[in-house]
């Protein structure tokens, strides 16, 4: 990262002596930085990171646990370390369970959405705000994805899409959204809690509920926990069924079967 070094070591306050490159980011590439003050911090480079910046300083804002934004440039964002990463234990999701209460009880009468879309990779994420949340999540989470999807899974959400007023509040209370929460987004380094990478949003605070079940089991004490409305488990097909999406178009129709499985839960 030599090349970056003019950009990176004014941001970091400290010459660069190496770096790490970690896995995952599916927008922009990561890397810990080792300073030659003994410090290490975050940086990642590419066409987001000013977009991620933004919505790490709303969440810090609120007290929640996120990178703190150390300075951006040039695509460059520089962030806090949270550490590495060890295996979520119980104490772990008791933590996040807090963390989600700070997010989602602070949004009051946002309206759903965000103040600028997103990006995985070519995938845009559409954030333009709405005061209906079945119609936010139905043309912006599900319909937009369709004319990119093999045929027969296409017409399938669009059936879903059709009956989504009978499933979904139409005015939940909106919560500030992590928006991408699963294993990987979540830092537990052994004694506190960080979550990383975030697609935020003004949402219904089950979408993040949801995705943690896309790749991860959370114990029943989590969403014991949360102490979400009634019906949730019925709901949480829809809302996992946008990940299963962004997968199907960014890593293939192997991720059509789990989409499929979903909306079979939901009668489509």
């Amino acid at each position: 990262m030599r090349h970056a070094d003019a950009v990176l070591e004014p941001l970091c306050g400290a010459k660069v002596i190496g770096a790490e490159t970690l896995a995952g980011g599916d927008t922009s590439g990561a890397s810990r930085l080792a300073l030659a003050d003994g410090r290490t911090l975050i940086a990642k480079h590419g066409p987001t990171t000013a977009r991620e910046a933004r919505m790490l300083d709303a969440m810090h804002a609120l007290g929640a646990p996120v990178p703190e934004v150390v300075g951006m440039q040039d695509d460059w964002l520089v962030m806090t370390d949270a550490g590495a990463a060890r295996p979520l234990d119980e104490t772990a999701w008791h933590s996040l369970a807090g963390a989600l209460d700070i997010l989602h009880a602070a949004a009051k009468a946002e309206p759903y959405g965000w103040s600028e879309d997103h990006a995985f990779r070519h995938v845009v994420v559409h954030n333009a705000q709405r005061t209906d949340w079945v119609e936010f999540w139905r043309d912006q989470r599900l319909l937009c994805h369709v004319p990119h999807l093999p045929a027969p899974l296409a017409q399938r959400v669009e059936t879903l899409a059709a009956r989504l007023a009978d499933l979904l509040p139409s005015r939940p209370p909106p919560a500030l959204l992590h928006g991408d929460l699963w294993g990987g987004n979540i830092v537990w380094n052994g004694a506190a809690l960080t979550l990383i990478d975030p697609c935020a949003y003004h949402g219904d605070r089950e979408v993040d509920a949801a995705a943690l079940t896309v790749f991860d089991s959370p114990p029943e004490g989590f969403f014991d926990r949360l102490e979400l409305a009634a019906g949730w488990r019925a709901r949480r097909p829809a809302y996992r069924l946008w990940m299963w999406l962004i997968h199907v178009r960014l890593f293939g129709q192997s991720y059509c079967a789990p989409a499929e499985r979903d909306l079979a839960l939901l009668g489509c």
